[in-house]
């Protein structure tokens, strides 16, 4: 595709997600052009920078598609708009603070014929897909998730995560989630969590939960985020025909502990060129189970106090 008929892009929150990903799959894509940025902290070189939503709509109605990158609790109303003044939309997950406001927007974008594409990173790794199919002819006997990771080399100083609407460790656990709900049919119904709070915070650092498949095997997750040292990303699931394990976040496929897939991160490559799908086929993707099963791990929640966490 040439640059002249690449699609017009704006992004908003031009923080460490955005420079670390989405800039870069943009840049090295063949879909988008990048086009102007909306942040209050950050520029971005060599495009129209704003430091207000509103003034960019109003500038710049020609720039159909907006990336929003920025913390869920802003997230919502940036899309409102966006979606309103008639702009296609990509969220980075998790897609909204709330199911209401995710399911919210979803309408609203049908009402106003754009689309909005509810992006999980993750569900485009290289194993996903394959471990999909895999699985689909399959009986599930179990499903064990280990998602472990260092908050601090990954969100370093970043407070918000911990404020309400920041999800704690299920910013990083949305990401099993995303995975587990593409891989496997059918609903995931939570039975029962444990939320692990710092007594100085006020999202958890840690958390365990019960679920199982609409067919009824078992499903556990156990969620981290004061793992130093190497870092902890699996999914396996036990079947009448074999062992399926996802590594590195779905990364790397094996079955029965032969490698099936692996490769390069592709991940927000893989985001982009489905939005530029979305976009020309005038659809949208707006998936909130993994939103959901999180919310259900919270109404179901066991709250445990655990030791003061500083950053």
């Amino acid at each position: 595709m040439t640059a002249q008929t690449r699609i017009p892009l704006a992004l908003a929150g031009v923080g460490k997600i955005a420079r670390d990903q989405h800039i870069p799959s943009v840049a090295a894509g063949s879909d988008f052009e990048l086009k102007a940025a909306i942040s209050r902290h950050g520029k971005i070189e060599g495009i129209e920078n704003f430091e207000d939503f509103d003034a960019f709509l109003a500038k710049r109605p020609d720039i159909k598609a907006v990336s929003l990158c920025t913390p869920p609790e802003v997230r919502f109303a940036m899309a409102r708009k966006a979606i309103a003044a008639g702009h296609d939309v990509l969220m980075e997950k998790p897609p909204a603070t709330t199911l209401g406001e995710a399911e919210t927007l979803a309408a609203l974008a049908r009402e106003a014929g754009v689309t909005l594409f509810a992006t999980w990173h993750s569900r485009f790794a290289l194993g996903v897909e394959p471990a999909r199919v895999w699985l689909a002819d399959k009986a599930i006997r179990s499903i064990s998730i280990v998602w472990k990771e260092d908050v601090r080399r990954w969100h370093p100083g970043q407070a918000w995560i911990w404020e309400p609407g920041g999800f704690g460790v299920f910013d990083p656990g949305i990401n099993a989630l995303s995975i587990l709900t593409a891989i496997v049919p059918g609903s995931i119904l939570v039975e029962t969590a444990s939320l692990s709070f710092p007594s100085n915070r006020k999202q958890p650092i840690a958390a365990d939960i019960a679920m199982r498949t609409v067919s009824g095997a078992p499903v556990s997750a156990a969620f981290d985020w004061r793992q130093e040292g190497p870092q902890t990303w699996d999914i396996t699931v036990e079947t009448d025909a074999g062992t399926l394990r996802l590594s590195k976040g779905g990364s790397e496929l094996f079955i029965d502990g032969v490698e099936k897939s692996s490769g390069p991160d592709r991940e927000y490559a893989g985001i982009y060129e489905r939005f530029a799908t979305l976009i020309r086929n005038r659809e949208s993707d707006v998936d909130y189970q993994p939103l959901r099963i999180v919310a259900d791990a919270f109404l179901c929640g066991e709250r445990r106090e655990v030791e003061a966490f500083e950053d």
